[in-house]
């Protein structure tokens, strides 16, 4: 590859990347509560599912509540996920990921970060976003969201339900390990 290539390859990229990030579309949602129920979260604007920015906002929201209650958690991520409710295998997962492990969810909050052992500023902030293959197919959707305790993006995936023009959360990518908190860590 001569150097001509190098640079026109370079400058392809550079070009890829900038229509990549001004297609981008963003959200970033302020919750000033934690729902604890059902009720609390059907009480949220968000509620209404009618993007799926605002159920995967609204899942990671709910999961913040697993360590305080872990049925009414699930109450409420059966919600988020409509006509298909969690099942057992589901429920051992967020187990596996999740028991004593609340760092993982409030790592996506802003504010948060290794060193704070991810506690996030209040109001409780998260950012959702797209990229150029967040949407395979008419009526499906994954989207995006940093952690403050990975180097990559991490996802949720979504299905519109036609009906009640509502996006339902089909399945959760977001709750892989991340760095150790500073107070659990004996290198910190």
């Amino acid at each position: 590859m001569g150097l001509f290539d190098s640079i026109t390859g370079a400058v392809n990229n550079a070009a890829n990347a900038a229509v990549n990030a001004a297609t981008q579309k963003r959200e970033t949602f302020t919750f000033s509560i934690i729902p604890r129920n059902v009720e609390e979260l059907k009480s949220l604007p968000e509620s209404d599912l009618s993007t799926p920015f605002k159920t995967c906002a609204l899942t990671m929201l709910v999961l913040l509540n697993y360590d305080n209650d872990v049925n009414a958690t699930i109450e409420m991520l059966n919600f988020l996920k409509g006509p298909d409710p969690v099942n057992e295998f589901q429920k051992q997962f967020l187990r596996d990921r999740l028991q004593g492990k609340g760092h993982v969810v409030r790592s996506f909050f802003e504010g948060s970060s290794p060193s704070n052992n991810y506690i996030p500023n209040e109001p409780l902030k998260i950012t959702v976003f797209d990229n150029p293959y967040s949407y395979p197919e008419a009526g499906w959707a994954t989207l995006h969201m940093n952690s403050t305790g990975a180097d990559s993006p991490r996802q949720i995936k979504c299905r519109l339900k036609p009906s009640t023009n509502q996006w339902f959360m089909v399945e959760n990518l977001a709750l892989s390990d991340i760095r150790t908190p500073a107070a659990a860590d004996p290198w910190a």
